[in-house]
């Protein structure tokens, strides 16, 4: 499930803008307005930690505390379990009043977080497996698109 190509001009508009109306491309302009105090924030929700918790993979960081309250409201169902910890609101991800979210920007994030999560769960569970869900379709807000995963029941032979 590859990623489709992104049109950025429609995802960040003032891309056309830059050099006096002859554009810039993405790249070159994240070395103009990127930091890298928002990179190093970027870097743990882009390439998440993961940790084998005694039989659940979680996103880290975590609390114990939290766990054993959904153990007991899921009535100890591991994929539930795993699901309800590991989600996260791609809304989220940027600070509350953000005035540039929109659903295409969501959407266009969300599917890349899927197929990281996808690889590097693959990569550093190479004996598990898991389902990556992000669902792209038309939500009624914006707070409602989010991604999880959770491990499906037979491990890889």
């Amino acid at each position: 499930m590859n990623t489709p190509h992104a049109d950025f001009e429609q995802l960040i508009p003032e891309l056309p803008d830059w050099n006096n109306g002859k554009g810039i491309d993405i790249e070159a302009w994240i070395g103009c307005e990127g930091d890298f105090r928002h990179a190093i924030g970027y870097s743990v929700i882009f390439w998440p930690r993961f940790t084998a918790v005694e039989q659940y993979v979680l996103r880290e960081p975590f609390s114990v505390e939290s766990l054993r309250g959904f153990e007991r409201q899921r009535q100890g169902d591991i994929r539930s379990v795993e699901a309800v910890m590991n989600h996260l609101h791609i809304a989220d991800i940027q600070y509350y009043g953000c005035k540039d979210i929109t659903r295409d920007r969501i959407v266009y994030v969300g599917r890349v977080l899927r197929e990281i999560y996808e690889a590097k769960l693959a990569w550093q569970f190479p004996d598990r497996r898991f389902s990556v869900i992000f669902d792209d379709s038309e939500q009624a807000n914006l707070i409602d698109y989010e991604i999880t995963f959770f491990q499906l029941a037979d491990p890889i032979a």
